[in-house]
């Protein structure tokens, strides 16, 4: 079994996670790994700590999934992404299954070790609405609530309008876990006690996504197979690299685009570059059968006048650059 170091984060405010549509009625269920990243390197930058000139920190971070745990000393229940299998499933399971966003870590190391999902037999009060455990959960453990609020226009040109915001709440001593894998973790723990008082996510400067974070492990079965999983968002290297791992028969995958506003005073009433990113628990064709990175940064700076503008330009880094475990299909 290969134990692996995270990072947990019990929220003690709510939480909005916004995407590329900045839709604010509707929030995300995952904090994804290129946000994380992007706010460590906004944290450490405004303390003064120089920013690497390749944006790489000496660590890779997975994306933030759910956990559950029911009181302080109570073990808890993480849950990993069901990885994009071609399974096909009897009928009468289907849409059961076809709601299940997360597995627990038991159903999890069974389906990456190559077996059938529910070959022990289909258990219905396993299925707990978007997550499938074994375990004794609350499956309202994490909430929302939708708020209204005002927005002011970035350029001061508009007026004033009304909108509406869903955040996320954690009961219990819940909260979002993530796993890091690198060199230089006690720089990622400086950013952590930093970030846990700026808040991740949106609207921090009203509250937002404020918490606590301690350092944990989980374990995982990690199989012997030519295929893997990105638990990272992830941008190839290359064309090249690309085109080799989808060059398969199992390759299973889906992406999005990401950029976004700009946060820099001077600047914030641009928006970054996009780029399309590989989602979290894609399969591809790998090669190495066992934990290991692929990916890239992006520069998504745009381009601007910056002269014109005053400003000094630097690098705005997405980071693609992604964990990756093997599955076996």
């Amino acid at each position: 079994m290969t134990k692996l170091t995270i990072y947990k984060l019990r929220f003690t405010a709510p939480l909005h996670l916004g995407d590329e549509r900045a839709d604010y009625d509707k929030s995300l269920s995952v904090y994804h790994s290129d946000s994380l990243y992007a706010a460590i390197t906004a944290v450490l930058a405004k303390v003064g700590v120089p920013v690497p000139d390749d944006g790489d920190w000496g660590f890779t971070v997975s994306s933030l999934f759910p956990y559950y745990q029911k009181g302080e000393n109570d073990e808890p229940v993480y849950f990993l992404p069901k990885i994009k299998k071609q399974d096909d499933f009897d009928p009468e399971i289907r849409k059961k299954v076809k709601k299940i966003a997360w597995l627990d870590l038991d159903y999890f190391n069974h389906y990456i070790a190559g077996k059938a999902l529910f070959s022990g037999g289909v258990k219905d009060e396993h299925f707990k609405k978007s997550y499938l455990t074994s375990q004794n959960i609350d499956e309202n453990f994490i909430s929302s609530g939708v708020n209204p609020r005002v927005t002011v226009s970035r350029t001061g040109k508009e007026d004033a309008r009304p909108f509406y915001m869903e955040r996320l709440y954690f009961s219990h001593n819940s909260g979002m876990y993530f796993i890091a894998v690198g060199d230089k973790l006690e720089t990622l723990a400086t950013a952590l006690s930093m970030l846990k008082d700026e808040g991740i996510g949106t609207d921090r400067t009203v509250g937002n996504g404020f918490f606590e974070w301690e350092k944990a492990e989980i374990g995982l079965d990690l199989p012997a197979s030519d295929y893997a999983a990105n638990l990272s968002m992830f941008i190839p290297e290359s064309k090249e690299q690309l085109g080799q791992m989808l060059n398969a028969e199992h390759v299973a995958y889906d992406f999005q685009k990401r950029g976004g506003w700009i946060t820099d005073g001077g600047l914030n009433t641009f928006r970054k570059n996009s780029i399309y990113m590989f989602n979290e628990g894609s399969v591809f064709k790998s090669g190495q059968q066992t934990l290991h990175l692929k990916g890239r940064l992006a520069d998504l700076k745009p381009a601007l006048d910056y002269a014109h503008l005053g400003i000094t330009p630097h690098p705005i880094w997405r980071n693609g650059k992604a964990l990756f475990i093997p599955v076996k299909i």
